[in-house]
C-alpha cells in the first residue's frame, strides 16, 4: 500500500496540530485570575463602592467626577480593579441602569441614595 505526497502531508499537519495543542494548553487560562474584575463579585464590589461614594457627596458628580472620586476614594482597592476607567464606569452605570428601571441617570442613584438617609 503506497501513500501519496498528500496523505503524509496532511498526517505530519495533524501531528503538528496536536503537539502545538498540547504544549500550549498549560498557557491557556482555565480559572479565574486574582485581579479579574469582570465577574458578578467584582460587578457588586463596583456598585457598592459607586454607591457609598455617591453618599458621601452632596452634589450629583458627572461621569467624570465620579470615576475621579472613586478611584481616589480611601476604600478602593486599587490592585483588585486596576483596569477600572470612565468607559467601565459607563459599563457599570448601563447595567445598572438596566437592571433598576426607574434609574436613568448618575442623578437619579444619587437622589435615591440621599432618600434612604
Amino acid at each position: 500500500m503506497e501513500i501519496s505526497t498528500s496523505t503524509w502531508m496532511m498526517i505530519a499537519f495533524v501531528i503538528a496540530l496536536l503537539l502545538s495543542i498540547w504544549k500550549m494548553y498549560p498557557f491557556l487560562v482555565n480559572r479565574t485570575l486574582e485581579d479579574d474584575d469582570t465577574g458578578e463579585d467584582s460587578h457588586e464590589a463596583l456598585v457598592e463602592h459607586m454607591h457609598r461614594v455617591l453618599q458621601e457627596l452632596e452634589n450629583t458628580p458627572t461621569v467624570k467626577e465620579l470615576h475621579e472620586k472613586m478611584i481616589n476614594h480611601e476604600k478602593f482597592d486599587r490592585e483588585r480593579f486596576w483596569r477600572f476607567n470612565e468607559n467601565k464606569l459607563r459599563q457599570l452605570l448601563n447595567i445598572h441602569f438596566t437592571k433598576y428601571e426607574h434609574l436613568n441617570s448618575i442623578e437619579d442613584v444619587h437622589k435615591e441614595l440621599k432618600s434612604r438617609d
